[in-house]
């Protein structure tokens, strides 16, 4: 009998542990803020994530994943519906090219190469100055709420993979949304003008 309740006793323990683990590792946004540039408004974000065991595996096995950030900015108006200043995604995508050995993430016409796994999931963890607002943008003279996450589109997974993430878990990574204000937008900052002397491109 002792013998039982000391291995339920340990089962416990290690449920526990597992359960703090999956925790501890649970994707979510570390960072974010939102910052006038000369272009408009620009956002930094970090992400905190890992690929589960399968996610690694499939990429190995040349199938490209997807991983998209979307950003919206929004502000109340209790008389109404809330305003939308902005609404964007930025999509990456994340390679394994077997003959060279090496990872390849992309956005847009952007392609970086990188030796392992971990460095370019280091990238991906991190948006540097993403435009998500225009300055041609017109903002209302009051703060706005932001919200950013970043999850893995698994409709642009092979047939096979979308049906079978519809029950597994382990296809499938999403953050949770991070919200916080971004504190009147209105002011954006002049753009920069040339020094170059008038007529100097006529020379």
């Amino acid at each position: 009998m002792l013998r039982i309740a000391s291995l339920l006793r340990l089962w416990v323990a290690a449920a526990c542990c597992w359960a703090l683990g999956a925790a501890a590792q649970a994707p979510e946004v570390t960072d974010a803020r939102v910052y006038p540039v000369e272009e408009g408004l620009a956002l930094d974000a970090d992400f905190s994530f890992e690929l589960t065991p399968r996610l690694a595996d499939v990429l190995k096995n040349g199938v490209p994943l997807y991983f998209v950030v979307e950003f919206e900015m929004t502000r109340y108006r209790w008389y109404w519906f809330d305003e939308t200043a902005a609404s964007t995604q930025m999509q990456q995508r994340l390679s394994y090219h077997p003959l060279s050995r090496q990872y390849r993430l992309s956005s847009g016409p952007l392609q970086q190469n990188f030796a392992s796994l971990e460095e370019a999931l280091n990238v991906l963890r991190r948006v540097r100055k993403w435009i998500i607002v225009d300055r041609t943008t017109s903002f209302s003279d009051a703060d706005y709420e932001a919200g950013v996450r970043l999850r893995l589109d698994t409709t642009l997974l092979p047939k096979p993979f979308q049906v079978s993430a519809l029950m597994a878990r382990d296809l499938h990574l999403e953050t949770p949304w991070k919200r916080f204000v971004v504190r009147s937008p209105r002011q954006l900052p002049a753009p920069v003008e040339s020094r170059e002397p008038k007529g100097a491109e006529d020379r």
